[in-house]
Order: structure tokens, then C-alpha cells, then sequence
């Protein structure tokens, strides 16, 4: 009589070897995140920052971007601050790529940009491929304003946006109750129609921020008053027409705006390029991506275009 076949006990093995080779992987993969976790820990002064350096010269002069529409001041503040205070930093170059934004943001920019300048650090601004509106402002508060040929500036005015969803909201059966303590409180509810009074009182608003705007450049740019309220309607000009009206210096690349630098900062030779960069770790990235794709980015943008937008804005509308 022949012995029965032993079970081989092969997958017994196998399932072990995964088993194990599993924990360990699930060991080292908690170990990194919690080494990631500590590394994203608040980091004391600008150690989320460090510097990009360009060029083999001594004399420094430091590459501010304004590349992003205009929502908060605190990036441009924050810098100007801090190369403010450096007593290494001769000059200062404001990149401008922006068509504007928030009203109070662009003041608060241009004040930070003003008080460096006026505490003897030369501001040359640089215009990309556009400086309107808030954009504009800020470069007003430069030393000497450089712009390509066919840059777009210019955009002096203020403009206030509302969405009205009344026949929407009719239509799925929404409906509104609004108690108010004066009848302008709810001017601006998306759930009604503006009437008169609305309109008039957020044109007040406007004229007002607008009569700022044009003080600004008038005494920056050494324009009457009259002459400039006859450019000033919203309207943008390339860099060539800027010129002529005076609303830049002169025309030209970044690479003419750090000579221009140098000779306000009497640095002989190649200039030392210092431009702020900031640090991301492996686990900041993956969250920054994660979020600008799906439905977290599709939130995100809607939350930004609409949600987060000031209501009065020194904006260029395309």
C-alpha cells in the first residue's frame, strides 16, 4: 500500500516571506513619514526660505518676482522688508508679471516698495509681459521704472464685480429671507437684483478708490492731473506708448534693468543676483499636487476666482 502524498507546504513559506517582507515595508514607510511629518514642523525666522545666487560679483542686488495676481500683499511686504533691513543689498529689481488685483493689497505693496526706495536702497522695476493696475501701482513706488516694447501697462482704475443667481435660485426653489439694520447692508446679495441705491453707493466707493489711484500716479510720475485723467479710463498701452505718456522710463529687458540697478547702486562689473527661493520637502510637494488636480483643485479654483477675490480691485480685466 503506497503512503499518502504530503501537502507541500511551499505556499506556507511564501505567505510568510510576504507576510514579513510587508511589515518591514509598512516599518520604513511610517518611519519616513514621520521623519517627513517633523521636517514640515514650524521652522523658526525665514528658514523656509534660502537664497538663489546669480552671478560672480560682490555688489548684491536682490530679484523681487511679482508674478501672481494680486490678493495678498504679505510676499512683496515681507521681502522688501527684509532687503530693507540687509545693509548687503545695494539695489533692489521688482519683476512685474501681474494684471493687478485687490485694492488694499496693491496700496499696501506700493507703500513697502515707497519706504525702501525713499530709505535710499534704488527700486528699478522691470515689467514682464504686463504691469496694470495694482501692477502698475506698485512699480510706481520703484526709482525708475523699465519696460519691454510691447509690454501691457497701464490699467488705471478700480472695478468691483457682482454675480447675481435671483432667477437660479427661483428656479430650484430657493429662497432668501434678508433682516437688515439699513438698506444698503446687503448691498451686493447675489439672491436680488442691485437697485439704484446699490449702484450708487458702490460708485462712490470706486470714485474714491479711483481719485487714489490717480493722486499715486500723478505725484510718481510727475503727471498733471488733467493730462492723466485723460489716459487714466481703464484703457492699457504698450510699453513704446507708455513711454511717450510717461508712464514708464524707458524701454527695455531685465538683463538693461540690472545695468540700470548697477548704476544706481554704483556696483562696478557683474552684480550678484540674489533671489528668494522657498523649501519644499518630498511631502509638501505630493499634498501641493494632489490638491491641484481632481476635484480638491477644481474646488480650489472655483474658491480663488470667486470666494477669495476682493470685492474692489485695481485689476486688468482680459
Amino acid at each position: 500500500m503506497s503512503e499518502p502524498v504530503k501537502k507541500s507546504s511551499g505556499w506556507k513559506w511564501f505567505w510568510g516571506i510576504f507576510i514579513s517582507l510587508t511589515l518591514i515595508v509598512l516599518i520604513f514607510v511610517g518611519m519616513a513619514f514621520l521623519f517627513l511629518a517633523k521636517s514640515m514642523s514650524p521652522m523658526k525666522g525665514d528658514k523656509r526660505f534660502y537664497y538663489e545666487y546669480t552671478g560672480s560679483g560682490s555688489g548684491k542686488i536682490a530679484v523681487v518676482d511679482l508674478n501672481f495676481t494680486i490678493i495678498s500683499s504679505e510676499p512683496i511686504v515681507r521681502q522688501f522688508k527684509k532687503y530693507r533691513e540687509d545693509k548687503s543689498i545695494k539695489a533692489i529689481i521688482l519683476r512685474i508679471n501681474s494684471p493687478g488685483g485687490g485694492v488694499a493689497a496693491s496700496q499696501e505693496m506700493y507703500e513697502a516698495i515707497r519706504k525702501t526706495r525713499d530709505a535710499g536702497i534704488p527700486v528699478i522695476v522691470s515689467i514682464s509681459s504686463i504691469g496694470a493696475s495694482g501692477g502698475y501701482m506698485a512699480a510706481c513706488g520703484g526709482s525708475y521704472i523699465v519696460s519691454n516694447p510691447g509690454s501691457v501697462v497701464g490699467s488705471i482704475g478700480v472695478i468691483a464685480q457682482f454675480y447675481t443667481m435671483k432667477e437660479l435660485a427661483d428656479k430650484v426653489g430657493i429662497k432668501e429671507t434678508t433682516i437688515k439694520s439699513g438698506k444698503l447692508k446687503d448691498a451686493g446679495n447675489p439672491m436680488r437684483d442691485p437697485n439704484a441705491d446699490d449702484i450708487a453707493y458702490f460708485q462712490e466707493i470706486i470714485d474714491d478708490d479711483y481719485e487714489q489711484f490717480l493722486e499715486v500716479v500723478s505725484k510718481e510720475r510727475k503727471i498733471e492731473m488733467d493730462s492723466l485723467k485723460e489716459i487714466a479710463n481703464g484703457r492699457v498701452f504698450t510699453g513704446r506708448q507708455s513711454l511717450k505718456l510717461r508712464l514708464v522710463d524707458t524701454l527695455g529687458t531685465f538683463e538693461d534693468a540690472v545695468e540700470i540697478a548697477c548704476r544706481f547702486a554704483n556696483i562696478k562689473g557683474e552684480p550678484l543676483l540674489v533671489r528668494e527661493k522657498e523649501r519644499y520637502n518630498i511631502l509638501e510637494m505630493f499634498v501641493e499636487n494632489l490638491s491641484k488636480s481632481g476635484i480638491w483643485g477644481l474646488k480650489k479654483e472655483i474658491q480663488e476666482e470667486f470666494l477669495n477675490q476682493p470685492i474692489l480691485q485695481y485689476k486688468f480685466e482680459k
